[in-house]
């Protein structure tokens, strides 16, 4: 019979360890990638009723601008990875016009963390996330 005493703390420790690392490194990039889908969402949001609320299309492009620059940098997501696209429903030579639907997509990578830039592995190990959202123009948008 083998002597098997102290050995169950040294079990614990090394069994505990190969767990918890996983686990603590999951927590981490589960919670980046939820900041950055929270920060495209409001982006999104905040830009599709901002354009329902300025008076012109060169006013929106303006204050777009800003308004997704300060949601970036609230977010911690770095300002040049954020893809915005804006599309009209029914589709015209402007977008956005007046009674249109205004449809706002912000799409962004979230790069997963400890992931080195070797070789591009930072970019091959990144999640994609978007937000979305949907704003009716009011019939006399950009009429003075």
């Amino acid at each position: 019979m083998s002597d098997d005493r102290g050995s169950a703390a040294l079990e614990f420790i090394t069994v505990g360890v190969i767990l918890l690392v996983p686990l603590v490194y999951l927590i981490v990039a589960l919670g980046s990638i939820q900041e950055h889908t929270l920060g495209a969402e409001a982006a999104a949001r905040h830009l599709a009723r901002a354009i329902a609320l300025v008076p012109d299309a060169a006013s929106a492009a303006d204050y777009g601008d800003r308004l997704v620059a300060s949601i970036a940098d609230q977010y911690g997501i770095a300002p040049g990875t954020l893809e915005v696209s804006v599309a009209c429903a029914p589709r015209t030579p402007e977008c956005p016009a007046p009674g249109a639907l205004v449809t706002v997509t912000v799409a962004t990578h979230v790069p997963l963390p400890l992931v080195p830039s070797v070789l591009g592995l930072d970019t091959a190990a990144s999640i994609p996330v978007e937000g979305t959202a949907v704003q009716k123009m009011s019939r006399l948008w950009g009429t003075p």
